[in-house]
């Protein structure tokens, strides 16, 4: 246990390091997904490994200390108690950041859904009327479908192949349900913060995803590109934090991405990186099992 619980931790500053390595060699739609399921996982071991260490505090209590200087046996000190310490503030530290990010992606999804307030249930695009150029996603809950929501000082500031690219690039976001995507990483990243770099990646790749798919669906990767352009110049404030923007995440180097070849899926690298989240679970699962073997000897 000395060791291994120690090793999710390790692993989220390797995988925060490899993370935009990834986002940039292999295709957006594969590394989304791979990166974040790998954050998933590491930051469910990260936590568990902290649940372990301060469970450690259990043989310090005063009835577990009595009872066993009675039975006449010797404590073992599986981690040092400053350790132990920390880990338990740090799984409060935790629960708070994860309640209130929760909390916040619950309230600004409410406030977005507000939006499609008196529209029929089967209307996809809703058109605001605004000076403000915007235009982003708004997932669907409880079985009623996503909208796509433009104001139409956007759709005036596109030519008509342009509007094409916005709408299919906001289908994407809606069809690959990339709302899931994006708070699974945000979520993971509150209960680990050394994961904050894999939660931007993942959050420019979907909509690198969904730029890609676009410039399929218009056949024409200039279009596109032209179109990111064009919003991004005529865009005002930013869209909430919770909707995925059309002219959000370093539009710039999205436009660069479109003037080359959609970079290669690489699986290799990407069963590497899921292979690499995967590795936390079998650290924290040995950790368990030395402290189950250590629970059991204070029993005896």
């Amino acid at each position: 246990m000395k060791i291994d619980v120690y090793l999710p931790i390790l692993l989220s500053l390797l995988l925060a390091a490899v993370g935009p390595v990834v986002g940039r060699r292999v295709a957006p739609a594969l590394a989304a997904r791979v990166l974040t399921a790998s954050a998933v996982f590491t930051a469910a071991a990260t936590t568990w490994s902290l649940l372990l260490l301060a469970v450690t505090l259990v043989d310090r209590a005063p009835p577990v200390v009595a009872d066993a200087r009675a039975d006449g046996h010797r404590l073992p000190d599986p981690v040092p108690e400053t350790v132990a310490v920390a880990a338990a503030l740090a799984l409060v530290l935790i629960a708070v950041r994860v309640y209130r990010t929760a909390r916040a992606e619950r309230l600004t999804r409410r406030a977005l859904r507000s939006l499609c307030a008196g529209h029929p249930p089967d209307t996809e695009l809703i058109v605001a009327a605004s000076p403000v150029p915007q235009a982003f996603a708004i997932p669907g809950s409880g079985g009623a479908p996503g909208r796509i929501l433009v104001t139409s000082a956007m759709l005036s500031a596109l030519e008509p192949a342009e509007r094409r690219v916005l709408l299919a690039h906001e289908r994407t976001h809606l069809r690959h349900r990339h709302a899931l995507l994006v708070t699974a990483v945000t979520l993971a990243s509150a209960a680990d913060p050394l994961l904050a770099p894999v939660r931007a990646t993942v959050a420019f790749l979907v909509e690198r995803w969904a730029d890609e798919q676009a410039a399929d669906v218009v056949g024409d990767r200039s279009t596109t590109a032209r179109a990111l352009a064009r919003a991004a110049l005529s865009a005002g404030r930013r869209a909430p934090a919770c909707a995925l923007h059309f002219t959000d995440r370093a539009v710039s180097r999205r436009i660069a991405a479109l003037q080359v070849a959609p970079p290669p899926h690489l699986w290799p690298l990407a069963a590497t990186t899921l292979a690499l989240g995967a590795l936390p679970a079998l650290g924290a699962a040995d950790a368990t099992s030395d402290l189950l073997h250590l629970l059991t000897h204070l029993l005896m």
